[in-house]
């Protein structure tokens, strides 16, 4: 027997001690399990609690960046165009993204406590995903204000207003939840009958499929079609639309003039990759390096959970003047109030 295979069947012999289940339900235990239990980081589980200070500094830096995000647009008369409210649905994305996976990944790393209930995982699953397919599609509506503004300027407040804005967001919302859904069902109704340990400190649809000791062919046509429909096609729109919007710059005759279009989708460039590139790395370590070590698919799936939420709020109170002249405004009101 592995090292590995002794690790987790340790683990899984103390937390099942450790819980107690109704007597009518024992002998269904294999076909309806009502707990999983989650790993954590492998080999450092004597030192979580050092490892919690880098976790809880990352939750802090995503909160306070993207609700200070929100509270600028939101207090700012200027900032309200269409480019900032496709920023402030990003920033309620990426909260949305962070509070899913703290209270597990905290309770974890605090207080040892590995073990999740069967209808707490599925309701983490829903949100994780879903919020992280809004991202992909926030990023997508944001490539589209920037080839308007860039290709379309005169017609900018004309195709972009407010009604049409509104009538995105909804379609975002609608299109991650119907994407979500289907894919719970499908899993809901299969048997877990393996080990209930997952690999990570949250519940994710990649790691939870492999639990199962049921066809699920199903589930993995269902997955790979909303993979090729979101985080295949979002990105080659976006590519696509920075094709034209490149195209556009280069038409212009003044080198000043194509630096500062340029810097204008500068900001969105960089959160698309840091959105892109960890999504990609754990969806290739899920599929091609499934004998890597545990450490690994844990450092790249935390890396994909946490980038996007850290790095979003700096990346656009770096890159846009006006975010960052409204967040020293607010702070500047807000050392006035203490005086």
């Amino acid at each position: 027997m592995s090292l590995w295979q002794q690790h987790t069947d340790g683990i899984l012999m103390r937390n099942t001690q450790m819980l107690v289940l109704p007597s009518s339900s024992m002998a269904n235990t294999t076909q309806d399990p009502f707990y999983f239990i989650f790993m954590g980081i492998p080999g450092f589980e004597a030192h979580h609690i050092w490892i919690s200070i880098p976790f809880c500094c990352l939750y802090t830096i995503s909160i306070m960046g993207n609700t200070t995000i929100l509270t600028v647009i939101c207090t700012e008369p200027s900032l309200i165009q269409p480019m900032y409210t496709f920023l402030s649905m990003l920033a309620l994305t990426d909260l949305g993204l962070t509070l899913s996976t703290l209270p597990t990944v905290m309770q974890l790393l605090w207080f040892n406590n590995q073990i999740i209930s069967f209808e707490g995982c599925f309701a983490q699953l829903f949100f994780l995903h879903t919020f992280s397919f809004m991202e992909s599609s926030v990023l997508l509506a944001m490539s589209f204000d920037r080839y308007v503004a860039i290709c379309r300027p005169l017609h900018y407040a004309t195709i972009l207003t407010n009604s049409v804005v509104g009538r995105m967001g909804l379609a975002i919302l609608c299109r991650c939840v119907l994407a979500v859904l289907p894919s719970l069902f499908l899993l809901k109704r299969l048997p877990f009958c393996r080990s209930h340990l997952l690999s990570h400190s949250y519940c994710l649809h990649q790691d939870m499929i492999r639990l199962v000791c049921a066809d699920i062919r199903v589930n993995s046509w269902y997955a790979f079609a909303v993979v090729l429909l979101i985080i295949v096609m979002d990105p080659l729109l976006i590519v696509l639309s920075y094709t034209f919007i490149l195209k556009s710059i280069l038409c212009i005759a003044s080198w000043t003039e194509r630096l500062r279009a340029l810097n204008n989708c500068l900001s969105h460039m960089l959160a698309v990759l840091v959105l892109y590139v960890p999504m990609v790395g754990v969806s290739m370590t899920h599929r091609f390096a499934k004998h890597a070590p545990p450490l690994v698919h844990v450092i790249v799936a935390n890396i994909y959970l946490l980038a996007p939420p850290v790095m979003n709020p700096i990346i656009y109170s770096v890159k846009i003047k006006q975010i960052r002249q409204g967040i020293f405004r607010l702070i500047s009101q807000r050392s006035m109030h203490l005086r």
